[in-house]
């Protein structure tokens, strides 16, 4: 299987590196598809993207991505149990209203599923908030105030007490900071969570 190209961005190629080759794969939230185009070119796997924007879905259609458009809150009831070995919410968990309904969708579906966001307990997303009194914007948080797409302000504790409540398995966790991978008080220093859960047994 072909090596992954260093341009990727970092929660990419986390992904990347935690779905076997030949595996399948329903992205939610594909967005214009460079996750999925990714692991179909570099892993192999047999992918699928649901996208409620229409412009993205041509993007993915142009690229050759196999993407249906669809609200991934409506409960994913197409799909049947187990259907795919993954799911993905990458950058997606944040900004769905319901989510509960669609996480307990998307752990129906897929065996497992991995779920990514910007961690909004950074350090610098503090800093702004108590000393600027003003809604952050960081590299994780890119978006001002009034046009972001964000629903939930979710940090790494708050995803890892979920879990918890809810008998959610954590099977592995990264924390990312930039290009680099944080190992000391991730909720504090870094941007990105990701997690790969499944069911409780």
């Amino acid at each position: 299987m072909a090596t992954i190209p260093e341009n990727i961005q970092p929660d990419h190629r986390v992904i990347l590196e935690w779905i076997e080759p030949g595996a399948s794969v329903l992205d939610l939230g594909c967005g214009n598809g460079d996750l999925l185009y990714h692991l179909i070119k570099q892993k192999g796997i047999k992918g699928q993207g649901v996208e409620i924007d229409e412009q993205a879905i041509y993007k993915c259609v142009a690229r050759g991505l196999n993407v249906f458009h669809d609200d991934i809150e409506g409960g994913l009831t197409d799909y049947q149990n187990d259907a795919f070995d993954y799911t993905v919410l990458d950058q997606t968990f944040q900004q769905i209203q319901h989510v509960d309904r669609a996480l307990e969708s998307a752990l129906r579906v897929g065996k497992k599923c991995i779920v990514g966001f910007p961690n909004f307990a950074h350090y610098i997303s503090r800093f702004q908030t108590f000393f600027l009194g003003k809604t952050p914007v960081t590299k994780a948080l890119p978006y001002m105030w009034y046009e972001t797409p964000n629903l939930h302000s979710v940090s790494i504790l708050d995803f890892q007490e979920y879990c918890r409540i809810k008998g959610i398995v954590i099977e592995r966790k990264a924390y990312l900071a930039a290009e680099k991978n944080v190992r000391i008080m991730p909720n504090f220093f870094a941007q990105i969570g990701l997690f790969l859960i499944s069911k409780n047994a």
